[in-house]
């Protein structure tokens, strides 16, 4: 299965329960995670979404750290049976 299949599958969840996934791009910060997710009211999480068995690169841990350290949540998804427990 694809890194997409995974993402497609989790948006999908995401507007099913009410909320938003904006796909997170810069032109001057790689290794942010792909997705920003906000629901009502004020709860915002960042989603790092992979191929199965696929792991986060050292630039995106290094992001994932640096985002947990500002008080935000940062998950990894790499199975389609962990979308519906994260939402």
């Amino acid at each position: 299965m694809r890194e997409y299949v995974v993402e497609n599958e989790f948006v999908k969840a995401v507007r099913k329960a009410g909320g938003v996934a904006y796909k997170l791009t810069s032109q001057t910060t790689n290794g942010l995670p792909d997705r920003l997710v906000l629901f009502f009211p004020a709860k915002t999480v960042f989603v790092e979404l992979k191929a199965p068995g696929k792991m986060l690169r050292p630039l995106q841990r290094k992001r994932r750290y640096q985002l947990m350290k500002l008080g935000f949540p940062v998950l990894c998804i790499d199975r389609l049976s962990q979308i519906k427990p994260c939402i």
